[in-house]
């Protein structure tokens, strides 16, 4: 590094910093406060909500998984617009540290005795450093070898660079602007997957029918539309790729350089783009999907059987949506008599004699092409996500470690 620059930074504990600022501990800033001990006892539905682990979820309070505690106001400490609700004890290592910032619409409820506050001015330019590497580094310094969590003590040493105020408050307003531009994309993504939700219940039902269609749709066994299509192949001696099935509707996903020696049997079988494979032991929890380019050559056991599309009689892409359908899913479950879990097996002989109710190959493939065309401005606005996420990450480092400089009026 250069003299010039030497002069304008100061080597510190944290590295190199703009000479002028500091290094502050949370304690010099503010202060933390504990939260709400109870039992299961407490829990009541009319008692006030109590923020835990599960109600912050990428860096934002949710409040799906939620518990009311019967608490009096006078016996809990409530929280107040820009708090920063910190994890500080969980079973999962991976858990502690995730926090979210405290809105407006929060205030006056309670967090549970695994979560803290922290309390201060400078809560907003803390928000973005809790979101950096040095805030990560200062959680695994304090996490210990054995021990999942960080008592108030700890949190209380955790140190920040820290730029004098003018620069903070020019630091939180970049970054802040950056926060919107990306709450902007999620919500824009949110709203095309319910517009796709919308127009898969309308036009694969055949409530909503597109211009030039009239024809009535007919109830078909599904073995009109597909051909079982089994590819054996001699299990692999070196590592390959395998294919599992997600339940309720979640695809495939890849076991990368899997180990043939784990499995006993002797034959798999080869997948293909655009085969309809389904899980028989799972079918009954929606375990079913169409592979795309990216499964081609995947291998799977004979628990996975796969079926092709008869050509010109059924579109590939339209069963990708038809199949995640409420009601296939209860045509599944019919077919897959017996208990709960492994003893719930799919009938292979009664799949193809399910009946479905779609239109015409040309219907089916005017239909695929809308819902294709809400998938594909969901990937663009996904990548466009993704990059501001990125960009606003690597600005974010700069800015909060003085690697680069704002201009103060």
């Amino acid at each position: 590094m250069s003299e010039i620059i030497k002069e304008k930074y100061k080597d510190t504990k944290l590295g190199l910093i703009p000479a002028h600022w500091e290094i502050k501990t949370l304690g010099d800033i503010g202060k933390t406060i504990n939260g709400l001990t109870y039992s299961p006892n407490d829990i009541h539905k009319d008692g006030v909500l109590v923020f835990r682990s599960s109600n912050v979820q990428n860096r934002q309070i949710e409040l799906e998984d939620n518990v009311f505690v019967s608490v009096d106001k006078d016996n809990y400490n409530p929280v107040k617009e820009n708090d920063l609700l910190i994890c500080v004890r969980n079973g999962s290592r991976s858990l502690i540290g995730k926090n979210a910032l405290i809105k407006k619409e929060h205030e006056g409820l309670a967090f549970g005795a695994f979560m803290s506050i922290f309390r201060s001015e400078d809560n907003s330019y803390l928000y973005q450093l809790f979101d950096t590497d040095i805030y990560n580094r200062e959680i695994h310094r304090n996490l210990g070898a054995t021990i999942n969590s960080i008592n108030g003590g700890n949190l209380k040493k955790f140190k920040f660079p820290f730029p004098p105020k003018k620069e903070r408050d020019r630091i939180t307003q970049i970054l802040s602007q950056w926060d919107e531009a990306i709450e902007t994309s999620q919500n824009l993504i949110e709203k095309l997957k319910l517009r796709k939700k919308g127009l898969m219940q309308e036009l694969l039902s055949g409530k909503k029918r597109l211009d030039g269609f009239d024809e009535e749709w007919n109830e078909e066994p599904l073995g009109k539309f597909i051909r079982y299509t089994p590819r054996p192949k001699e299990k692999p001696k070196n590592h390959y790729l395998a294919l599992g099935l997600r339940s309720h509707g979640k695809g495939i996903f890849h076991k990368n350089n899997f180990d043939p020696d784990s499995i006993a049997m002797d034959t798999l079988y080869e997948v293909r783009e655009n085969d309809l494979v389904v899980n028989i032991t799972f079918a009954w929890e929606h375990a079913i999907a169409i592979a795309n380019s990216k499964d081609e050559g995947g291998l799977v056991s004979h628990r996975f059987p796969t079926y092709t599309f008869v050509k010109n009689q059924s579109d590939p892409i339209f069963f990708r949506y038809y199949v995640l359908q409420k009601r296939f899913k209860y045509l599944l479950n019919v077919i897959s008599p017996g208990g709960a879990g492994r003893n719930r097996v799919m009938s292979k002989k009664d799949f193809p004699k399910l009946l479905v109710k779609v239109p015409q190959f040309n219907e089916q493939v005017a239909i695929s092409n809308v819902l294709s065309s809400v998938d594909n401005e969901i990937e663009i606005m996904l990548e466009r996500l993704k990059t501001q996420k990125t960009q606003k990450k690597g600005l974010m480092q700069q800015l909060l470690t003085g690697q680069k400089r704002v201009k103060i009026d």
